[in-house]
Formats: C-alpha cells, sequence, structure tokens
C-alpha cells in the first residue's frame, strides 16, 4: 500500500492512491492501534532513510515546507522526527550539537502517549475522523518518501584540545551576538554603523585567534571533516529574492574564508569552513539580511509611492543585488585589513600566522571541491533598476562593515 501512495503520479492518481490507503486502514481488520504502532514505525524509517539521504533536521523541515501546500505535512513531518529521534540507532553517535539544537528548534518531540495511541491522540488534536487522519498521514509518508539525495555534509570536526578551554571563543560570540542584536534594533543609523563595525572586527580577531590556537594544538587543517579541519553547514535561502539573498551569503561567506554553494532547487546554501568562520559567518548573514531587508523595505515603499509601483519588485530584487555587490567590497577590505593588523601584531609571538591562514583557505577550497565537484554560476536576472541599484549600495555604504582601529 505505501509502496502505491509512493510511485503514483501527481495530481488525481496520488489523490486517488492516497484516498484508497487511507480507507484500507481506517477499516483495517488488525485494529487500529496496531495500525498506529505501524504507521509511526514507518515514518521514522522513512525519516532514517532521509538522514542516509543527506538531509538534517531543519532543512527536511525547510524543504517539506516548500513541496507540501498543507501546513499538517510540515507538522506531521516533525512528529516523524522526533519518533525517529526517540529510537536508538548506532548512527546518533555520530551527531553533534547542531544536530540537537535543530531538533529543538523544531520542536521535535515525542508527544504523544504510546506509538499505538498515536494516530487517535492526532485526530483528537486536529478535530478530524480516522480517515482523514489516515490520509494526511499518508501524504505526509509520500512526501519524505520521494525526497531526493543530496550531498551529505561532513562529519563535524572534534574540536582539538585547548590547554585553556573554550571559555574565550564563548566570551568573544557573547560579545558578537550582543553588538549585532542591539545593531538590528536601534532606530538611530550612526549607532547601528558603530554598532556593526564593532562586531566586524570582533569577529575578524575570533577568526585569527581561533585558527592561531588551533595550530598550536596541533589540528593538521586537512579536509573533510578531519581533527581541527572544514565542516559545514545549510543556510536556508527564503523566497521572495533567493538570487540576491543567496548572492549576500556568498560575500559575508568569502570574508569570513568560507565558500557558499546555492541549492536553487532545495532552497539554501551549503557553507564550507572552519567552525569559528562558520559561525561568525551565519551570525553576520542574519543580521544583515535583516538590516538589508529593512531598508529595501522602507526604499521600496517610497519607490512605490513616487507611482513606479509596476517595477516594484525589480527595484527590490535589485535593491538586495547592490547591496550585496557593495556589502562584498566592504567585507573583503575589512578582513585583509585586520588579517595585517593582526600579522603586525603577532610578528613576534606568531610568525606563521599567514601560512596558517593560507592553510586554512586551501583546505576550505579542497573540501568544497570534494563535496560539489560540479558547481556552476548562476545568471542574475530582474537586475535592471538603477534607483534600485543607487538605493541598496548607498545603504551598504550606510553599514559601514570596516575594520576599526584594534
Amino acid at each position: 500500500m505505501l509502496g502505491a501512495v509512493r510511485y503514483a503520479p501527481d495530481g488525481t492518481p496520488a489523490e486517488d492512491a492516497i484516498e484508497a490507503g487511507a480507507s484500507r486502514l481506517a477499516a483495517a481488520p488488525a485494529g487500529w492501534e496496531a495500525v498506529s504502532a505501524a504507521v509511526v514505525a514507518a515514518a521514522a524509517e522513512a525519516v532514517r532513510q532521509c538522514w542516509a539521504g543527506g538531509w538534517h533536521p531543519a532543512d527536511l523541515a525547510r524543504i517539506v515546507r516548500r513541496e507540501a501546500a498543507d501546513p499538517t505535512i510540515v507538522a506531521l513531518t516533525v512528529d516523524a522526527i522526533a519518533a525517529e529521534a526517540a529510537r536508538p540507532t548506532a548512527a546518533k553517535s555520530a551527531r553533534d550539537t547542531r544536530w540537537a539544537d535543530q531538533l529543538r528548534g523544531l520542536g521535535a518531540e515525542v508527544w504523544w502517549e504510546s506509538d499505538g495511541g498515536y494516530l487517535d491522540a492526532l485526530a483528537r488534536r486536529r478535530r478530524t475522523s480516522r480517515f482523514e487522519t489516515a490520509y494526511a498521514v499518508l501524504a505526509a509518508l509520500r512526501t519524505l518518501a520521494r525526497l531526493p539525495r543530496i550531498t551529505p555534509l561532513p562529519a563535524a570536526a572534534p574540536a582539538p584540545a585547548r590547554p585553556s578551554g573554550g571559555a574565550g571563543a564563548a566570551r568573544a560570540l557573547g560579545r558578537i551576538r550582543g553588538l549585532l542584536a542591539k545593531a538590528e534594533a536601534t532606530d538611530f543609523a550612526q549607532e547601528a554603523e558603530a554598532l556593526s563595525a564593532k562586531a566586524q572586527e570582533l569577529m575578524a580577531r575570533h577568526s585569527i585567534d581561533e585558527a592561531l590556537l588551533d595550530s598550536a594544538a596541533g589540528a593538521d587543517g586537512s579536509p573533510g571533516g578531519a581533527a581541527g579541519g572544514p565542516t559545514a553547514v545549510r543556510i536556508g535561502i527564503e523566497g521572495p529574492y533567493e538570487q540576491a539573498k543567496a548572492l549576500l551569503l556568498d560575500a559575508v561567506a568569502a570574508a569570513n574564508r568560507c565558500q557558499a554553494v546555492w541549492a536553487a532547487d532545495v532552497g539554501f546554501s551549503t557553507v564550507v569552513g572552519f567552525a569559528p568562520d562558520l559561525e561568525a559567518a551565519e551570525l553576520l548573514y542574519t543580521s544583515l539580511l535583516l538590516q538589508a531587508t529593512t531598508a529595501m523595505n522602507r526604499a521600496g515603499d517610497d519607490h512605490h509611492a513616487r507611482g513606479r509601483s509596476r517595477r516594484t519588485r525589480d527595484f527590490r530584487q535589485t535593491f538586495l543585488v547592490a547591496y550585496a555587490d557593495r556589502i562584498r567590497d566592504r567585507l573583503a577590505a575589512a578582513t585583509e585589513t585586520a588579517t595585517a593588523a593582526a600579522a603586525t601584531e603577532a610578528a613576534a609571538t606568531a610568525p606563521d600566522l599567514l601560512p596558517v591562514l593560507a592553510a586554512r583557505e586551501l583546505a576550505v577550497e579542497e573540501t568544497t571541491g570534494a563535496l560539489f565537484p560540479d558547481t556552476a554560476p548562476v545568471r542574475l536576472r530582474g537586475i535592471h533598476d538603477a534607483d534600485g541599484w543607487h538605493q541598496g549600495t548607498a545603504a551598504a555604504d550606510r553599514a559601514r562593515l570596516r575594520h576599526s582601529a584594534m
């Protein structure tokens, strides 16, 4: 029955197969509790197959949200993830703290008392009949079973042993998060500029400090998730204006010695780099995207008010591309300045700083090439609004994300 549901062509044949399957489940002679337990087991297995296909919890929920028109399918997917997480498997030993954070972020917890009572509990929660409940569950299983395989991420690199521990890194990241949060919240442009500039300064120094500590601890920097080597994260790129947002992430990644590969069909970019750089890139991208979107919306409202509503979409797309283009230049300059200053300061105590950074960049490049051997450039479309380009560039200039005196 599950096979018929999975392989039915989209459209009416799929609906007919799901309806037939739901009718059989609702009237199953084996009993509703046995059906419920079997459904939960099938859901957990479907999720395990998704993990084997390269998906992680947040990615899985995101792609289902994109593929399924019914939000119920997303909720049932989270239930399936929770069911899989509750089952002991040997593969779980390789999962890192990011995996656990994603489960918490999704709220993937077993809320039903027993697998045999899941369908009844679900029916009560959704106020649906057994047939309707079975239909929704089968639709969710079909969605999970038809997802494509994606490039698996390298295993998270274990942190190299350090005498001083990670207290300094935690303090630095805490300060960076605090500065970016204040920059996003303030209504005063000059204050936001100062806060963002200081956050960028701390990010650059934190990355360099971590590279030196890893080198002193004997991390080899080899690709593929070896001890101390590069790893990768996936960052969702939500519409609209996905191309422009992916371009902004690419700019932030490059400035933090990472590489980003955008997969338009599944709605995320994979960012490859060393753990401290990945965390910095993710923090900065999130903050800049929020600030850019706020500035774009304000400029777009003014653009619309001036009687140019027919070009509003082109304006916003061009605004974000221009913003990303200008941010790329400014962040690259900030990274270069910060690196030069750090090299000067460390000339006596750490003369190998620049070779260490060069080795890490090479390791990131090799890891990216191994994961994505067939990447291709993307041609941007809809970038022909002069006013949008001018205002996007001006907004990036106002961010003033440049290196300041240390």
